[in-house]
């Protein structure tokens, strides 16, 4: 009997950012550049939610009003490669919880029409 293994989640270098960040991140920059933003910051922090288990958001964005959220990137909707795998989402709603003074985002990149799917948590 062969035993398959799962595929495994690949690891970038910290601090830089994917093809799906990079296009997020453009379109950050357009509405800091139109004044609905005041600062952009990429991986700015790791949140801490329990003993050796850290939340590290994509994205600190600073609205105009002062309003602090943080934004989760991820290559489309749903679950499975390229999108949400379970355990982010457990840590967004987690994060979401335990720091309720900031605002949640999960950003999602529509593949036919280029647009965005935005949730809020």
């Amino acid at each position: 009997m062969r035993i398959r293994k799962g595929k495994a989640r690949a690891r970038r270098v910290p601090g830089t950012m994917n093809k799906t960040e990079q296009a997020y991140n453009e379109v950050l920059q357009t509405r800091l550049e139109a004044g609905e933003l005041l600062s952009v910051k990429f991986e700015p922090m790791k949140l801490r939610l329990a003993d050796r288990t850290f939340y590290e958001p994509d994205f600190l964005v600073v609205l105009s009003n002062g309003e602090m959220e943080f934004h989760e990137v991820k290559g489309r909707p749903g679950q499975g490669p390229g999108g949400w795998m379970d355990d982010a989402r457990v840590k967004i709603k987690v994060a979401a919880k335990e720091y309720w003074e900031y605002h949640f985002v999960g950003v999602s990149k529509l593949p036919r029409d280029g647009g965005w799917k935005v949730e809020r948590f």
